[in-house]
């Protein structure tokens, strides 16, 4: 009997032992998709990491058009994108899905031109003739009535446009469709265009190398990249015809007039956004999230993150060069993350 004892006890301990170290195994939550708000991700998803030892992340910087694949092929937990999903892509998902915001962004023009310093200001126009492929000097004439006080060199302009689907360039080109013609009718906006001219780079980071790495060199990233890189950033003319250079609060700026009139669904676009200080081309970043999760454990860590990331996530924004949701939003998304449920019991 005292045998029996011994060899059951050992199972007990050989149990314990084993049950310890399952549950100590964290969940990792998987998610793919913008590289525009990867530097807030990032510390987000660690800071987390560290207050909720449970739970970890493993994110895919690929760009937008690659969240949104992945989370439509059920290959991940959450899916990341600057452009919200069409009508049309949200038909071939297998469910129901939140756009739900985390962070404001600009998208900024910048250059390489060690003879020019930073706040070269351009308009609408300029900036659409150079990724028309019709303004190519640095000299041209349009470039140079703008900038008067400026020597600017005889030089070729050398343009950096993303190669991967993209959100950032989705932002930028629905900006340039809403105001200039000409774009409109020949290239128009999305995640991907057939561009007219310029080199390709893989996300935010490949057109910010692009750009760094050839004298000359014109391009578009998020604020986060340029200040993070250390790159010349253009001033651009906005819709009240001032000049203004991109910052937090010009970024913040631009929701202003639609904090409050948010439709449920959260796909609305910042670009060209009226009032004095605001930076024309803003945006929305959402995280993808169905909301008939498959995993309760899974679908739970989710809803307590996102919870945790319009809260206290939010305070964290500035410091990486992205604006804070304004209060209104925040309350909002906090009714949608209600949504999210397990064989209809909510998660939240």
């Amino acid at each position: 009997m005292k045998k029996f004892y011994g060899v059951f006890a050992g199972v007990l301990a050989m149990l314990a032992v084993v049950s310890f170290a399952s549950a100590a195994d964290p969940l990792t939550i998987n998610g793919a998709g913008a590289t525009f708000p990867y530097p807030l991700y990032s510390k987000w998803f660690y800071d987390y990491s560290n207050a909720n030892p449970a739970v970890r992340f493993n994110y895919q910087s690929i760009g937008s058009g690659g969240g949104i694949k992945q989370i439509t092929a059920g290959t991940v937990d959450f899916g990341a994108t600057d452009a919200a999903m069409t009508e049309e892509g949200m038909k071939k998902l297998p469910g129901a899905i939140l756009h739900i915001p985390t962070a404001l962004g600009a998208v900024v023009p910048v250059y390489n031109l060690d003879s020019v310093p930073a706040g070269l200001k351009l308009t609408s126009d300029v900036l659409a003739g150079i990724y028309l492929g019709k303004i190519t000097r640095w000299n041209d004439p349009k470039i140079a009535e703008l900038n008067k006080t400026t020597t600017l060199p005889n030089a070729d302009i050398v343009v950096a446009h993303r190669s991967d689907g993209s959100g950032t360039t989705d932002i930028f080109t629905n900006y340039l469709t809403t105001v200039n013609p000409e774009w409109r009718a020949k290239v128009g906006r999305g995640p991907s265009v057939n561009w007219p001219v310029g080199i390709g780079g893989k996300g935010n980071e490949g057109v910010a190398g692009v750009v760094k790495q050839t004298p000359g060199a014109f391009g578009y990233v998020e604020l986060a990249y340029a200040k993070q890189n250390k790159m010349k950033v253009a001033s651009l003319r906005n819709k009240e015809g001032h000049f203004v250079t991109p910052t937090l609060e010009a970024t913040s700026a631009a929701a202003a007039g639609v904090a409050k009139s948010m439709p449920d669904d959260f796909r609305v676009s910042l670009v060209d956004a009226p009032g004095k200080e605001s930076w024309p081309i803003s945006g929305l970043t959402w995280i993808l999230v169905f909301k008939d999760q498959k995993d309760e454990a899974r679908g739970k860590a989710m809803v307590q993150f996102l919870k945790w990331a319009i809260r206290d996530g939010q305070k964290m924004e500035a410091a990486l060069d992205y604006a804070p949701l304004p209060k209104p939003v925040v309350e909002k998304i906090d009714k949608a993350l209600k949504q999210i449920s397990f064989k209809g019991k909510s998660l939240y």
